[in-house]
């Protein structure tokens, strides 16, 4: 190697250093990334304490990979470079053996902890005096059978399972798995299987087939609302696409199966973003105009928001709710005089007192199995 290569080399390798150094340094910190849809991490100044303890570097660490310059180019970079030497993962996402199938990693926790996240559910059936249901949607690791050989970060069953057989006298566990999964024959001929492809989210076949096995564990008779779609949507990427940079990806399409106000026409909306009443409606089209689509049902994530339909049967059901939730309420809707949706991560409520005050008639606990493994919240169960 010439002396004068290995001056270009090292000057190369210098600009390449601190030229992104500089950047970073510069550059303004974004508060949220709309390509992977979350808060990203900030800079906080180091004390004596997170010197010693070394949360600083941590928190310093989770800074610079968030904030780094062109991020969402790098990813994707990385993902074409994964995939070129014949790799199956890229940035926690499996890519499907489809080609066109992506898969988050699944948390999975020890026996002691999901023990102890159970044990929240049945402290709330204890508070009130009215049924608890608690119910877990599988993850579509569990569900869709493309992933790449040996995955290791995926859902085998276990949380499902040992929720079930972890909850008290007083909770009734329904089983979502026998619909959901793809080899039950569950193919719909547009393509329209419970997953989305590019996002974690159950499509809304999925929810539907989610509620017609809610409505049976709960005792009523779900209606049959056949295979009547309206497409709102073909060009949603979801948020398992944005971490993948796998951009070879083809869009999913989004459905809707219950038009705007139910099939009667008479169903109102209300959400309490900031604990004040909003009037709204259960569809936000405007949302499909932006990258996370998937708001267009109920316009997002919100502490609160209440459903009515006087015509409906059932009488008030609370849901304590993640995402997944949003695309199931349209059905829920059709059954219940009102659902009141409540969401544990903006709301600190009593549920005890909630439940009493506004004279609810049965409470489901409904999350995804991913997201009770690691929702920080469920303490609020038994408050």
């Amino acid at each position: 190697m010439s002396k004068k290569y290995s001056i270009f080399i090292t000057v190369l390798f210098c600009l390449f250093i601190f030229g992104f150094g500089i950047a970073l340094i510069v550059s303004p910190s974004r508060d949220f990334s709309e390509q992977e849809n979350r808060y990203l991490s900030q800079f906080k100044a180091p004390t004596l304490s997170t010197l010693r303890t070394g949360e600083f570097m941590e928190g310093f660490e989770d800074y610079v990979t968030d904030q780094f310059p062109l991020r969402d180019g790098w990813i994707r970079l990385k993902a074409l470079s994964e995939r070129a030497l014949g790799k199956q993962e890229n940035n926690s996402v499996y890519f499907g053996t489809d080609g066109q199938t992506l898969f988050a990693h699944f948390t999975i926790i020890s026996r002691d902890e999901l023990a102890q996240r159970v044990g929240f559910v049945n402290k709330l059936a204890d508070n009130v005096d009215v049924p608890v249901y608690f119910s877990l949607v599988p993850d579509k690791s569990w569900a869709v059978n493309l992933l790449p050989d040996n995955a290791p970060n995926i859902d085998d069953g276990s949380t499902i399972e040992g929720a079930m057989e972890l909850c008290g006298e007083g909770v009734t566990f329904i089983d979502l798995r026998f619909l959901l999964g793809d080899w039950c024959g569950n193919a719909d001929p547009r393509g329209n299987n419970s997953f989305y492809r590019t996002d974690h989210h159950w499509t809304t076949m999925g929810a539907y087939r989610g509620y017609t096995m809610l409505m049976e564990g709960i005792g009523l008779q779900g209606t049959d609302f056949g295979v009547s779609y309206t497409q709102v949507s073909d060009s949603f990427y979801g948020t398992t696409y944005s971490a993948s940079g796998a951009d070879w990806i083809k869009p999913d399409s989004i459905y809707t199966m219950i038009p705007e106000g139910g099939t009667r026409g008479n169903i109102t909306v209300t959400r309490y973003p900031e604990g004040e009443p909003i009037e709204s409606t259960m569809y936000h089209p405007e949302k499909l105009e932006v990258k996370d689509k998937y708001a267009y049902f109920l316009g997002g994530n919100q502490p609160l928001c209440i459903i009515k339909n006087p015509d409906a049967v059932g009488g008030k059901l609370l849901v304590i709710r993640d995402s997944y939730s949003d695309s199931l309420a349209p059905f829920l809707a059709e059954e219940f005089q009102e659902v009141h949706l409540f969401d544990l991560r903006y709301n600190n409520m009593s549920l005890k007192q909630y439940v009493a005050d506004n004279g609810i008639d049965q409470v489901l606990v409904l999350y995804s199995a991913n997201n009770f493994n690691t929702d920080k919240n469920l303490f609020k169960l038994g408050l």
